[in-house]
C-alpha cells in the first residue's frame, strides 16, 4: 500500500461547485478509481489560497497511474477543467508530496 499526497489549485470563485460535483461524483468515475486500487480518498480546500489537498492510498501506483486513460477520468476532467488549474489533456495539475513522517 503506498499513500499519495498532492497539491491542487482551485479557482476562488468555485468552491462551492467543486463541492456539488464532488458530491455527486459519476458512478463511472467511482468505480474506476476503486478498480484502480484507490480507497481512503480524501481532498482538503485552504479557503483562503484556493489550494487543495488530496490524499489517497493505493494498492499499486501503476495500476492507479493508470486510471488516466480511462474514459471515466478523461470525462471527469473535461468536467471540472472549468474550475481548477489544468494541463493541456485537461487533467489537473498537480504537485506530488513526498511524505517525510507517518505515525501508525
Amino acid at each position: 500500500m503506498k499513500r499519495i499526497g498532492q497539491i491542487m489549485y482551485l479557482h476562488h470563485d468555485a468552491y462551492a461547485e467543486y463541492q456539488k460535483r464532488h458530491n455527486n461524483l459519476f458512478p463511472e468515475m467511482r468505480q474506476a478509481l476503486k478498480e484502480a486500487g484507490a480507497h481512503n480518498y480524501s481532498i482538503f480546500l485552504n479557503r483562503e489560497t484556493g489550494q487543495l489537498f488530496a490524499y489517497l492510498e493505493v494498492d499499486n501506483v501503476e495500476k492507479y497511474d493508470a486510471i488516466a486513460k480511462t474514459d471515466a477520468a478523461k470525462k471527469w476532467w473535461a468536467y471540472m477543467e472549468p474550475l481548477m488549474d489544468t494541463n493541456p489533456d485537461k487533467s489537473p495539475v498537480t504537485v506530488d508530496l513526498d511524505e517525510v513522517f507517518h505515525l501508525d
